[in-house]
């Protein structure tokens, strides 16, 4: 025997961009963006605050730019670290390429 019964379900429609405020929903109906995240644990400076931020492509990509840039910087005066910054860059956080059906599992960028 079925029972069936109306029920009221709170579903997430929409992604605004924590940075430009603009939807991250795409043609398809579908949501991309990217999500930044931290949970700051025992002995740091922050302990017990959790941070979760969502990005458009754009802001993401803004955002990646800024932290590799930040690096280079950290890196300019030491011995080999500036080199390393510079040949690593481009795939600073990249796990994986190709990877369209999110099947791939996580070595294939490096």
């Amino acid at each position: 025997m079925k029972v069936t019964e109306k029920v009221e379900v709170d579903t997430v429609t929409d992604v605004r961009c924590d940075i430009c405020l603009t939807s991250t929903q795409v043609a398809d109906g579908g949501l991309e963006f990217a999500t930044l995240q931290a949970h700051w644990g025992y002995g740091s400076q922050h302990d017990g605050e959790r941070y979760e931020l969502h990005l458009c492509e754009s802001c993401f990509f803004s955002t990646l730019a800024y932290f590799k840039q930040e690096r280079r910087v950290q890196n300019l005066f030491s011995e080999d670290g500036c080199t390393v910054a510079l040949k690593t860059d481009g795939t600073l956080g990249l796990v994986a390429t190709d990877d369209y059906f999110g099947d791939k599992g996580g070595n294939e960028a490096q």
